[in-house]
């Protein structure tokens, strides 16, 4: 079932800020550096351009990402800034990979008011907990968010308030994208 490009679209500019929350793509099941050495797959290079391609279409490339250290998170952010750009500001965080939720909430606080869109990516099941958190639990995604995300999934999340200023419920599901789904 595809879904609605122009539709995300335009539900994302009713909002003054957005969050983008992305689990990493698919990667392999061990690597012999350990958890944090494991890469992308064939499926998962192709599931990463696809999701940058549908977010560039849409006209909503990050201003800022927050990238967790693993390398499947890095060279799925590579893969999606061969389509992006050198827009976004980049930045890359340990603590994503291992702190949990803390890491994500850390990400949101010290967010800048003049900054749109910040896009986190990181891995499960912090991010679709971190979205749950976020989420007003009325949105008809919300149940969604509690399968946790498969691999290059993400939740676009908007409100007008600035990102730092976000508190428990107080954002709005857009909609949730998986490679799957797109056209």
């Amino acid at each position: 079932m595809a879904i609605d490009l122009k539709d995300v679209a335009a539900r994302a500019r009713r909002y003054g800020h957005l969050v983008l929350m992305m689990r990493h793509a698919k990667t392999e099941s061990s690597h012999a550096g350990g958890d944090a050495k494991r890469e992308l797959t064939d499926k998962g290079l192709k599931q990463a351009k696809a999701i940058a391609r549908a977010l560039a279409g849409m006209d909503l490339v990050p201003d800022r990402i927050a990238c967790s250290s693993a390398r499947r998170a890095e060279h799925t952010l590579e893969r999606m800034l061969r389509t992006f750009g050198d827009a976004p500001h980049v930045d890359y965080r340990r603590n994503l990979y291992d702190q949990g939720l803390s890491s994500v909430f850390d990400e949101l606080s010290t967010t800048k008011p003049k900054v749109h869109s910040l896009m986190i990516i990181g891995h499960e099941p912090t991010i679709s907990m971190a979205c749950q958190w976020i989420a007003d639990p009325e949105e008809p995604a919300f149940d969604e968010l509690n399968l946790g995300l498969s691999p290059a999934s993400v939740v676009i999340l908007g409100a007008d308030e600035p990102i730092a200023a976000w508190r428990e419920h107080g954002a709005h599901i857009v909609a949730v994208l998986k490679p799957k789904h797109l056209p």
